[in-house]
């Protein structure tokens, strides 16, 4: 039997490399930064143009640009002015894992198959999005409000 090319859809972010490399042995259409590629039901998956270590605003406009959805648990991608504006920038799609969701690879994959269909719902969304989830909540982040805030001096939001 022949293998065929597999159509990466996911990016799973270095910080959740452990979940990244639990998700490539069941799913053909996940890659992470570093990922020499593979082979899961005859379908090939090709070497992530992602190398290990880049930096978030490198690595966010090339995943943008290919139309995946990123899984991270970055924090700072919310409360970091570059990275923020790198995700509205390039119109990237994202969901972080926050509080105990991402603590572990046990709580981040019970939380990622816990919200898995919402995730891939998030594939017909157009970018950019942010979306904050936890294994009992999916809620989308206001890119411009985080964005203004930041501008604004403060750190955090209020509350």
């Amino acid at each position: 039997m022949s293998e065929r090319p597999a159509e990466v859809r996911f990016y799973v972010d270095q910080d959740l490399l452990g979940l990244a490399k639990i998700l490539v042995q069941v799913r053909s259409d996940v890659t992470y930064p570093g990922d020499p590629g593979g082979v899961l039901h005859r379908q090939r998956r090709p070497a992530s143009p992602i190398r290990a270590g880049a930096r978030d605003v490198d690595w966010i406009p090339v995943v943008a640009e290919r139309g995946w959805l990123v899984l991270s648990r970055d924090q700072q991608i919310q409360f970091t002015y570059a990275e923020l504006t790198a995700v509205r920038d390039s119109g990237t799609r994202m969901v972080r894992l926050s509080g105990e969701a991402g603590k572990r690879k046990w709580t981040q994959l019970e939380a990622v198959m816990t919200q898995w269909r919402k995730i891939e719902q998030l594939l017909t969304e157009e970018g950019p999005l942010l979306v904050r989830a936890t294994h009992t909540a999916f809620s989308q982040v206001d890119i411009e409000s985080e964005i203004a805030r930041l501008e604004s001096g403060r750190r955090r939001p209020r509350g």
